[in-house]
């Protein structure tokens, strides 16, 4: 397992400074501008990209050696930070103030898809695992892998503010070329054998194209498998909630500093949800597990914003992060058993577009809709007349009430999906499947 550290390791780097980036872009971006509609703009660039791009990098994994795969991403992702380098030395007066000017949105253009090309590896890593981990372990490492998803995200809600406040974008993209070429550097020292499919002799090999169709085929021929990315597509739709409206509401409660500081130590039940997959691994149905913590999930969210209380919202955050890696292993441990290998990287590379646009398209529906139906509702509407007596009154109260009905959809949703007949079709395409795990931990899924 000592190449999955040193890969864990150096996706770690990497992760950190792409998101670093991305957030970054988006406080600057108001900073410069005062702009709502441009940073906006932001969120919806990378849910545009990221949608767009997932089907042709999960081609390039799948036709390219994985390691390779990581090593152009961040070869790609070197050069357009270092062209967004140069576009703010040569930054004309004024340039970055005009938030409709052409070059203001040439720089913004250039740095997001530095960021977006850093999505390559999070396709060839869930690859590598269903390569390098023999599957009774896959679970355990996929839990690592979240756990590293958990440290990325604390230290990029930390270093982001910092880097903005004191270098500018400048200093961010001087700091994005180091850490690129530090993990580009550490990952050409990495050694993998990453093996290959046997293939008939006589079979033509597969041609190199992102092939949508095939890759459909692919995932409708195992039953189930198309619910599970759309269910997985819905909890980051509501998920999406909390991307629009969290801080606001935390904001509510306590300073800007007390929340800040807050969101930091609750992103540790990241971390130790990671730790915690990785020693006690996700049972014998993973299925099962991704349903559980789900339905537990959702029931805290129907009750975290019930009060005014800065406790109860922590403890629902704490909750909410501690659980989410183990939905997110428990998918890739499903996917990796049931689909075969040489077809993994299109099948996350669908996922990730499918599923990772969700959330951002729900942030740009929730916030007008709660600031013009909810809140007015809450605060000398009906809903402060019905239950404000005991619910509250005001802003703040409307939306945690969208906070609350999100709860219910989700506890609803997981509950018909326990019961589906998705579910036991699924659950026995996993355990039906077997893997060839006896050659040194290289594992090929059978398609079902």
């Amino acid at each position: 397992m000592r190449p999955f550290h040193h890969l864990l390791a150096n996706n770690l780097v990497a992760n950190i400074t792409n998101f670093t980036v991305w957030f970054a872009v988006t406080f600057w971006v108001f900073l410069e501008t005062q702009s709502v509609f441009a940073t906006g703009m932001v969120a919806g660039i990378y849910l545009v990209f990221t949608a767009a791009f997932g089907f042709w990098f999960g081609s390039i994994v799948d036709h390219n050696s994985k390691r390779l795969s990581m090593l152009g991403s961040s070869l790609a992702s070197e050069a357009f930070y270092l062209i967004g380098f140069i576009l703010v030395l040569t930054e004309p007066e004024g340039a970055f103030r005009d938030p409709y000017g052409i070059y203001f949105w040439a720089f913004i253009l250039t740095v997001m898809l530095g960021v977006i090309a850093g999505n390559i590896r999070s396709i060839a890593l869930p690859t590598l695992v269903t390569i390098l981990i023999p599957e009774p372990e896959r679970d355990k490492a996929n839990g690592l892998v979240g756990m590293v998803s958990g440290i990325g995200f604390l230290t990029t809600s930390v270093i982001s503010g910092l880097l903005v406040a004191y270098g500018g974008m400048l200093g961010v993209l001087a700091l994005a070329l180091s850490a690129t070429a530090l993990a580009y550097l550490h990952l050409l020292s990495v050694k993998i054998d990453e093996g290959r499919a046997p293939v008939d002799g006589d079979q033509p090999s597969e041609p190199k194209r992102v092939d949508i169709a095939g890759t459909i085929r692919v995932i409708a021929g195992v039953p189930g498998l198309f619910a599970l990315i759309f269910f997985a597509t819905f909890n980051n739709f509501l998920g999406g909630i909390f991307m629009a409206l969290l801080d606001a509401y935390g904001l509510s409660l306590v300073s800007v500093e007390v929340w800040g500081l807050l969101f930091g130590v609750l992103s540790t039940a990241f971390i130790a949800s990671g730790i915690i997959i990785s020693k006690t691994g996700l049972g014998k149905n993973p299925l099962k597990t991704l349903l559980m913590v789900n339905a537990i999930t959702w029931a805290v969210c129907c009750v975290f914003t019930l009060q005014s209380s800065i406790w109860l919202l922590a403890a629902g955050c704490f909750v909410w992060m501690l659980l989410g890696p183990f939905a997110e292993a428990a998918e890739h441990t499903t996917l990796q058993k049931v689909v075969p290998l040489e077809r993994q990287g299109r099948v996350f590379g669908f996922a990730q577009s499918v599923e990772q646009a969700a959330s951002p398209l729900t942030a740009f529906l929730i916030g007008p809709l709660t600031q013009f139906v909810v809140i007015p509702f809450m605060t000398d509407g009906a809903g402060a007349a019905t239950i404000g007596a005991w619910f509250g009154t005001g802003p703040a109260r409307g939306i945690a009430l969208v906070f609350t009905i999100a709860g219910f959809v989700g506890l609803l949703v997981t509950i018909l999906a326990f019961n589906s007949r998705y579910y036991r079709q699924l659950s026995a395409a996993y355990r039906n499947n077997k893997d060839d795990d006896e050659d040194g931990g290289t594992a090929v899924a059978n398609p079902a």
